[in-house]
């Protein structure tokens, strides 16, 4: 008998037989003597609509009636659910955030999570019920709904994993695993049965969309095994089908890379002329995180005569313009600012890095040969990233996922 938590993403509770199919896969998870957790997502388009709704209502929403408003999907969600496995013969309830209680700061639309009480939840598992749990949400100290942000439902459900205890969190989405690269870039891409938290952690913010970054920093923070599977299959998550994401092994090191990622969110800011003297960089960077602005890939150039040098870095895409404002309103003088944001990130991920070498040179001479340009690099213990042209991106993950092996056999 183990103690599971399953969460359901948007596309596996689309429409009503979608949620019946799931709720047969929990059906089969309690005939296995487990005791379950239910955690869901709204149906499919459902936040949008209703994100939609505040829009037309005022694009400087109260984020605390924003976050009233777009909660309802899941809570929908969460009654439908716990009906279709009552006809099941599955006894069932819905909880909603406040009534756990799961509690949050009070930073509305972004909230993060505090605390959880379990004791009732645990009360009603010790009694063979099946808690059926809306993602997304929770309540502040001031007893106000909030929502965790985009692809919360994912952290609510590792979350939920942590503070039971449980066994496993099986994430249900629309794929079959983690894959080593995106398989509308590469067909023969191939679906990796077990990686490290550190890799999928890197993935994730690196592009890679099968989890939301929050969940895995937590999963590993806390030891909650994850597997990602999907749910258009038979399988359900105790014949372990899909992508487990686990602590790392000695195993993994074999593997020397893991992964390809692609991330097409990113824009270059490049400052021409920044004085070259010593607290500059703090100038440049601290209004940019004062606004929100996260920054990434960061290079300075050598100064020639020891008076000006240039510095180029990335930000999210949609940042670009409110960066380059910051920047023009900030205590720094520059002869120009050029932003670029027809460029792509390429990261090759793997824990082998650690003990193998020769990685790095593998993708610069690789890169070489399709003439593609490296303009910044970054590299961490496991990771390794170029950002390059855009138009080249496709044709970079492709060289690349064939030159450390990653295809599916024949």
């Amino acid at each position: 008998m183990s103690l599971i938590v399953a969460k359901f993403g948007g596309t596996s509770v689309a429409d009503v037989e979608r949620i019946e199919r799931a709720a047969d896969k929990i059906r089969r998870e309690v005939e296995l003597g487990n005791k379950v957790v239910v955690v869901v997502s709204a149906m499919s388009g459902v936040t949008n609509t209703l994100v939609g709704y505040c829009d037309e209502i005022s694009k400087l929403q109260d984020l605390r009636e924003y976050d009233t408003v777009v909660s309802a999907g899941e809570q929908i969600t969460a009654g439908l659910m716990s009906m279709a496995l009552q006809k099941r013969g599955v006894s069932a309830r819905s909880w909603m955030g406040w009534q756990i209680p799961f509690i949050t700061n009070e930073m509305h639309g972004k909230a993060r999570i505090t605390d959880i009480d379990t004791t009732e939840i645990n009360k009603r598992l010790a009694e063979n019920e099946v808690a059926v749990i809306p993602g997304f949400q929770g309540v502040t100290p001031r007893n106000r709904i909030s929502t965790l942000g985009r692809g919360g439902s994912d952290t609510s459900a590792v979350a939920m994993a942590a503070a039971l205890e449980a066994d496993r969190c099986d994430i249900y989405t629309d794929v079959d695993g983690v894959y080593t690269t995106d398989p509308r870039i590469v067909p023969q891409a191939r679906k990796i049965d077990k990686i490290s938290f550190e890799e999928m952690m890197e993935l994730a913010s690196l592009g890679a969309k099968v989890l939301q970054t929050r969940s895995v920093e937590i999963a590993m923070k806390k030891g909650v095994a994850l597997q990602v599977l999907s749910s258009f299959e038979d399988h359900i998550g105790s014949d372990l089908p899909g992508t487990l994401i686990v602590k790392e092994d000695k195993d993994m090191e074999e593997e020397l890379v893991s992964g390809i990622a692609c991330a097409r969110n990113e824009a270059k800011i490049t400052l021409i002329g920044v004085e070259d003297q010593p607290g500059i960089a703090s100038k440049l960077f601290a209004p940019l995180a004062n606004a929100g602005i996260g920054v990434d890939m960061i290079v300075q150039n050598i100064s020639h005569d020891g008076k000006a040098t240039d510095m180029t870095f990335t930000v999210a895409r949609a940042d670009k313009e409110r960066a380059i404002q910051t920047l023009e309103n900030a205590d720094v003088s520059c002869k120009e600012i050029r932003a670029a944001d027809n460029v792509a990130k390429i990261s090759v991920v793997g824990v082998g890095m650690i003990s193998h070498s020769g990685v790095a040179s593998k993708m610069f001479d690789t890169l070489a040969e399709k003439n593609i340009n490296i303009q910044v690099i970054s590299t961490s213990e496991i990771k390794i990233s170029v950002l390059i042209e855009e138009d080249y991106a496709e044709l970079a993950v492709r060289a690349l996922h064939a030159a450390y092996g990653l295809e599916e056999p024949a």
